[in-house]
C-alpha cells in the first residue's frame, strides 16, 4: 500500500490501462493541460493519436465516443464537470444506454466518462449539480461513485475493462483526499458495497462525497452510545441490495446521505427498495439527508447548509433513536 492522492489514483488507473491496452483511448475537453490533474502527463506518454483534446461541444464527444466504442475502442471521455452530462446526453440515453439491446448483444460500448460532480466548491449552479439520479433512471448503463483512493483507482480499472458504458463520478473537491492505495493490480467489482464500521442502532448508507461525513457522524454517535452500521455503496448501479437489507435487518432503523436534490434521488430509491422488500424489519421511518430541491448558490454561506453534513446525520439519528424509544414507552 501506498498513501495517494484521489486525484493521483484515478490518473495512475488511467496510466495503467493506456499501457495496458493499445486501444483505450482518452478523449475530452482539456485532457492534454488537465485542469483536474487525473489527466497529467498522457499526452506526453501516449501521445496525440490516444490521447486527444477535443471541441467544447458535449454532444459532439458523447457521439463521437459511440461511434469509436462501436467500432473496437475503449473510450474514456471526459466531460469535466457532470452538469456538462446534460448537453450531450442525447448519445448518452439514447445510444450508450441501449445500443446492446438495440443490436440484440451484437454491439457493445466501452465507454468510460469521468465527471465531477457535487456542491461545496463555489462552483455555482451549472457546475454543482449531481446527476447521478438522472443515470440510474436510463438502464444499461452503470454508475461508480468511488468516496476513497482505493476505490477510485480499482473502480476505473473495472469500468474500462467491462463492455458496457460506465458513468464514474469523482466527488467535486476532494482530488486532494489521501488514502492507502494498493501497488499491484487491483481491481474493485461492481455491485459490493464497503462496510465501513458495525453496529446494532442504525443503519446508515452513503456514498460519493457524503461518506467521509459519514463516518464522522458514526463517531459521534458512537460517543453518545449509539452503534452506527455505515456502508459506501461506492457503485449505485448495481446496487449492492443485499448489504442494504443485511443492515437494516439488524438495525431495524435506516437513514440515507446522498448530495443528489431530494426528489427522485439515490436516497429516494434505496429508501424504496427497503421499503418494499425490509419494511417487516423496520422499527421507525426512513430517513434522507439530501440537498434541496433547488439549484446550488455562489455563495459559500449560502451553499452550505444545503449540502448534507455530519451534523445533519447525527441529528436525524438522535431523532430516530428517540422516535423509537417515545413508542415504546406509550
Amino acid at each position: 500500500m501506498v498513501r495517494k492522492r484521489f486525484i493521483q489514483a484515478i490518473n495512475e488507473a488511467l496510466f495503467e490501462e493506456m499501457t495496458r491496452d493499445p486501444k483505450v483511448i482518452l478523449i475530452g475537453e482539456d485532457v492534454e493541460a488537465s485542469i483536474f490533474g487525473d489527466t497529467r502527463g498522457l499526452h506526453a506518454a501516449f501521445g496525440p493519436d490516444r490521447v486527444r483534446n477535443t471541441p467544447i461541444s458535449e454532444a459532439t464527444l458523447t457521439g463521437m465516443a459511440v461511434g469509436a466504442a462501436a467500432s473496437g475502442y475503449r473510450i474514456v471521455l471526459h466531460m469535466m464537470f457532470a452538469n456538462f452530462i446534460y448537453t450531450g446526453f442525447d448519445a448518452i440515453a439514447n445510444q450508450m444506454a441501449k445500443m446492446r439491446l438495440m443490436t440484440g448483444g451484437q454491439v457493445s460500448l466501452p465507454i468510460t466518462v469521468i465527471a465531477s460532480y457535487g456542491g461545496g466548491r463555489s462552483t455555482a449552479a451549472q457546475h454543482s449539480d449531481t446527476p447521478y439520479p438522472l443515470l440510474m433512471n436510463l438502464g444499461g448503463i452503470k454508475v461508480a461513485v468511488p468516496a476513497h483512493p482505493a476505490d477510485a483507482k480499482g473502480l476505473l480499472k473495472s469500468a474500462i475493462r467491462g463492455n458496457d458504458p460506465v458513468f464514474f463520478l469523482e466527488p467535486g473537491g476532494r482530488g486532494g483526499e489521501m488514502g492507502d492505495v494498493p501497488e499491484d493490480d487491483v481491481t474493485v467489482p461492481f455491485g459490493v458495497a464497503n462496510h465501513l464500521s458495525s453496529g446494532d442502532d442504525v443503519t446508515l448508507v452513503t456514498m460519493g462525497s457524503c461518506v467521509k461525513m459519514t463516518v464522522q457522524a458514526a463517531k459521534t454517535l458512537a460517543a453518545e452510545g449509539i452503534a452506527a452500521d455505515v456502508l459506501d455503496v461506492r457503485t449505485l448501479v448495481p446496487l449492492d441490495q443485499v448489504a442494504i437489507l443485511g443492515s437494516v435487518a439488524r438495525t431495524g432503523r435506516l437513514i440515507v446521505v446522498d448530495e443528489s436534490r431530494d426528489s427522485c434521488s439515490a436516497a429516494s430509491q434505496i429508501a424504496a427498495i427497503v421499503a418494499d422488500r425490509g419494511f417487516a424489519t423496520l422499527r421507525a421511518p426512513i430517513r434522507r439527508v439530501t440537498v434541496p430541491d433547488t439549484s446550488m448558490p455562489y455563495a459559500p454561506a449560502s451553499e452550505r447548509p444545503l449540502l448534507p453534513s455530519a451534523e445533519r446525520i447525527v441529528d436525524a439519528a438522535r431523532d430516530l433513536l428517540r422516535a423509537t424509544t417515545a413508542r415504546r414507552t406509550q
